[in-house]
């Protein structure tokens, strides 16, 4: 019996017996470590919809939801992108420190998708953990894999305590958090992925890892209206009413919370600085993170604007690339061109 033609959709991906064939052509190998969330999901389906980007696989957090639930949210989303065999490996269901982590279902819904109460995913998770699944995949592609950290970085220090040769072996690690010279978003000191797991952060920022951040001070510049959200709506993007579904809850917290007409894009925007750095500007500089005391969570650049008499606890460590500017108007574009892809 003769095979269906291949196809190419408007993407550039190739189809072929109508299912989506998610290697295409590769310019970049990443691992997606989430807590999806529903600007998770954006950034995952935008990942699914960007050609020249393998995602070897999705790693899961608590944040958003618990880390169980995020499982199932990553189960689901790969399915459906049409990639149902792309690994989903379940992390820690707490930070470093243990106890109960904090969810933020109240900006999510309870099932972390808007409350669209999905059927369960057919798929399953893989037996490994996701740092185990972290460091097989970047020892396996030594240089050539990034992440995209999306949730509190617990995942990653285990990685990094699992193997040490791993901060040399990763290619990039882009991580949503932190807020720099801004307030935060859970208390006016911190943001919540740090906050969710402040000492994993510090190991993660301490680490010597060549890492990229993006903060809240940058992604609440980046919003998509009631306008845009309609305009989502109404295109033929290939997820496009799914997306607008669960976006509902989520525009209802912004109003409610920072009187916002609309949702901010975290995530969205933090894929566009792993697949288009050049739309934003970076400053250089150690961080680290309170793990103690009133400010828990909060996050310190040192800009090396001073040489300092003795040493501190900022001496001594790789300085990070910090996101600093970000051009507002054509990130927007993106995001919104990638969602509407048919």
């Amino acid at each position: 019996m003769d095979s269906a033609p291949a196809m190419l959709n408007s993407n550039g991906v190739l189809h072929s017996d109508g299912v989506l064939d998610c290697d295409g052509a590769i310019v970049e190998k990443i691992i997606i470590d989430t807590d999806p969330g529903i600007d998770d999901s954006m950034a995952i389906m935008m990942a699914f919809q960007t050609t020249k980007i393998k995602i070897l696989g999705l790693t899961t957090i608590f944040g958003n939801v618990s880390t169980k639930d995020a499982t199932r949210n990553a189960l689901l989303l790969c399915e459906i992108a049409g990639c149902p065999n792309v690994p989903v490996a379940e992390g820690s269901p707490e930070p470093l420190k243990g106890g109960v982590p904090e969810i933020q279902d109240f900006i999510h819904g309870s099932d972390g998708l808007g409350n669209l109460n999905l059927p369960a995913p057919k798929s399953k998770k893989i037996d490994k953990s996701a740092s185990e699944f972290i460091v097989d995949k970047v020892s396996q592609y030594p240089g050539e894999v990034s992440i995209l950290a999306l949730g509190p970085l617990t995942n990653l220090a285990l990685a990094i305590k699992r193997d040490s040769s791993f901060v040399t072996k990763v290619k990039r690690v882009v991580i949503l958090g932190g807020a720099f010279f801004a307030l935060g978003n859970i208390n006016p000191a911190a943001e919540a992925n740090i906050y969710g797991d402040p000492e994993a952060a510090d190991i993660v920022f301490t680490s010597g890892a060549n890492i990229d951040i993006v903060g809240i001070n940058i992604t609440t510049q980046v919003k998509m209206t009631d306008e845009d959200l309609d305009q989502l709506k109404q295109s033929k993007g290939r997820h496009a009413r799914f997306l607008w579904d669960s976006c509902k809850f989520y525009r209802d917290w912004h109003v409610k919370s920072d009187g916002v007409y609309g949702i901010f894009l975290h995530d969205p925007v933090s894929f566009v600085a792993l697949v288009r750095p050049d739309l934003f500007t970076f400053k250089k500089g150690v961080v680290r993170v309170e793990t103690q005391g009133l400010c828990v969570g909060h996050t310190l650049m040192d800009q090396g604007l001073k040489r300092w008499n003795s040493e501190n606890p900022w001496t001594g460590y790789k300085p990070l690339s910090v996101a600093w500017t970000v051009n507002v108007d054509k990130v927007l574009d993106y995001i919104k061109s990638v969602l509407m892809m048919p």
